[in-house]
C-alpha cells in the first residue's frame, strides 16, 4: 500500500538552472546580451576586419599577401617609431612607477600626505590634449615663453653670465676694426692720452640697467683713459658721429684688454658711463674688446628639437602617470603588515634596508601590476606625441600609434595601417596574457 502511493506521487518538476547569485542563466544571458552586441560591433569586428584589410593593397581590391607586413620591417618610419616605442615601453612606466612608490612611501610619513597626494594626482585629470597644449608652451624655445628653458637659462645665467652686447659693432670711421669674433684698435695707445671706442647697434630699451649717460674721457698722465659707448645710428637724431653726445648711453660692463706681442698685459671693464681707465703697462699696446662681450644670449636647451623631443615627451608623460601610480601603490602600502617593518627596524635594519629588503619585495605584486598596465599604455601613446612634437621633428618622436594614423589618413595608405594595428594589437597581447595569469595567481593565493 506504501509502495503504491509512492509510486503514484508525481516526481518533483525539474528547476531552472541558477547561477552562484541565484540568477537564472538565462536572465543573466538577457541582460548580457546588450553588452556582447557592444563588444562584438566595436571590438571582435573592427579587429577581424582590420586583420583581412591588412592582407590587401591599398585599393582594397587587390590582395597583397604579406607585403604590408614586410613594409613594417622596411619603411624608415615605422622602423623610427618602433624604435621609439621600445624606448618608451623601457622608460616610461620603470620611472613613473620609481617615482609613484617614492611618493607612496614618503607622503605616508608628512602630516600634509593626503594634500601632496592631491596635488600629484591632480594631472590625472586633465586630458591628454589639454596636457600636450601644457607642455607645447612649457618646452618652448623662448625663455620668455617656455618655463623649462626660463629655468635653464636661469641655472646657467647664475653661473655663466651672458653678454649684454650681442649685436654691437664698430660703426662708420670706426677706430676699431674685427679680429676673432672681437675688435681690436688700428692704433697703439699711449700712456697719458685718451681712447674712444664707439659701437652701435644696440637698440637703447636693450642696453644694460646700469648703463648711464656716456661721458668723453679725461686726460690722465701715466695711465691711459678711454670711453665706450652706443654711437648715433643714421636716422636716429642729430649728433656727433665719433664722439659721446648727452641722449648717448656708455657700455656698462663692456670688458676692455691691452695686447702687446699676443698678450693680455692689463684689462678693465667699463663703467655705468662707458669710461675705463687702464695702467701704464699698457703703453704701446693695441686695446681690444674680446669676443665674449658680443657672444649671443644662452637660449636654452631645444627640448623639442630632433634629439630631445622623446625624453621631453615622456617627461610629460610621467608628469600625468606618476599621479596614477603613486595611487595603487599607496593603497597597496596600507595593506603591508606593520608589524615586519617594526621587527625589521627593532633588528637594527637602517630605513634603506627596511625599504629594499621588506618594503619593495611586500609591494611586488602591486608594483607589476602598475608597470604592466602602463607598458600597455605607451604602447598606444598618440595624443601626446601628436600635439607636442612640432612638425619639424614629428618624425624623430615617431610612435607607431602615430604612424598608423598617418599611414591611415595622411598618406592613404590602409592596408599598411590595418597591419600596423594587428602589430600592436600582438605586442599588447602577451602582457595582458602575463597580467592576467598573474592576477589569477594572486586570487588563489
Amino acid at each position: 500500500m506504501a509502495s503504491a502511493t509512492a509510486g503514484a506521487r508525481k516526481a518533483p518538476a525539474p528547476r531552472s538552472r541558477k547561477s552562484v547569485t541565484g540568477t537564472r542563466r538565462s536572465v543573466a544571458a538577457l541582460f548580457l546580451l546588450p553588452a556582447l552586441v557592444l563588444l562584438g560591433a566595436l571590438v571582435v569586428y573592427p579587429i577581424g576586419y582590420s586583420v583581412v584589410r591588412s592582407f590587401y593593397d591599398q585599393s582594397g581590391d587587390g590582395f597583397a599577401g604579406i607585403d604590408n607586413y614586410k613594409e613594417l620591417f622596411t619603411d624608415d618610419g615605422i622602423r623610427t617609431a618602433l624604435k621609439n616605442n621600445i624606448v618608451w615601453v623601457v622608460f616610461a612606466p620603470t620611472v613613473t612607477t620609481a617615482l609613484g612608490l617614492i611618493f607612496a612611501v614618503l607622503t605616508e610619513r608628512v602630516r600634509w600626505g593626503t594634500a601632496f597626494k592631491l596635488v600629484v594626482f591632480m594631472p590625472m585629470a586633465i586630458s591628454m590634449l589639454a596636457a600636450g597644449i601644457i607642455f607645447r608652451l612649457v618646452y618652448d624655445q623662448d625663455p620668455d615663453k617656455g618655463v623649462a628653458n626660463a629655468v635653464w637659462v636661469g641655472v646657467h645665467d647664475t653661473f655663466a653670465e651672458s653678454s649684454a652686447f650681442p649685436k654691437a659693432h664698430p660703426g662708420r670711421e670706426s677706430p676699431l676694426v674685427a679680429r676673432d669674433g672681437g675688435f681690436v684698435t688700428r692704433q697703439t695707445v699711449h700712456t697719458g692720452g685718451t681712447v674712444t671706442l664707439p659701437l652701435v647697434g644696440v637698440a637703447p630699451d636693450q642696453m644694460p640697467d646700469g648703463a648711464k649717460k656716456a661721458v668723453a674721457p679725461t686726460a690722465d698722465p701715466g695711465k691711459i683713459t678711454g670711453t665706450t659707448w652706443q654711437d648715433f645710428t643714421r636716422g636716429k637724431g642729430v649728433g656727433t658721429l665719433g664722439a659721446p653726445d648727452p641722449a648717448e648711453l656708455g657700455y656698462a660692463g663692456m670688458r676692455i684688454e691691452a695686447v702687446k706681442d699676443g698678450k693680455v698685459v692689463a684689462s678693465a671693464t667699463a663703467a655705468g658711463d662707458g669710461t675705463f681707465t687702464l695702467p701704464a703697462k699698457a703703453d704701446g699696446a693695441r686695446l681690444r674688446l674680446p669676443a665674449s662681450n658680443f657672444k649671443e644670449p644662452y637660449n636654452g636647451l631645444d627640448w623639442l628639437g630632433p634629439s630631445l623631443v622623446t625624453p621631453a615627451i615622456i617627461g610629460s608623460y610621467i608628469w600625468m602617470w606618476a599621479g596614477f601610480a603613486m595611487v595603487l601603490i599607496a593603497a597597496g602600502l596600507a595593506g603591508v603588515p606593520r608589524e615586519l617593518l617594526e621587527a625589521a627596524r627593532v633588528d637594527g635594519a637602517t630605513e634603506w634596508q627596511v625599504f629594499r629588503r621588506v618594503t619593495v619585495p611586500l609591494l611586488a605584486p602591486v608594483l607589476a601590476v602598475v608597470t604592466v598596465t602602463l607598458m600597455i599604455n605607451v604602447l598606444k601613446i598618440f595624443d601626446l606625441v601628436f600635439i607636442i612634437a612640432p612638425g619639424s621633428s614629428q618624425d624623430d618622436a615617431n610612435v607607431l600609434a602615430l604612424e598608423l594614423y598617418r599611414k591611415g589618413f595622411s598618406e592613404d595608405q590602409p592596408g599598411v595601417a590595418s597591419a600596423i594595428a594587428v602589430f600592436l594589437l600582438l605586442l599588447v597581447i602577451p602582457v595582458m596574457w602575463f597580467n592576467i595569469r598573474r592576477l589569477r595567481r594572486e586570487v588563489r593565493r
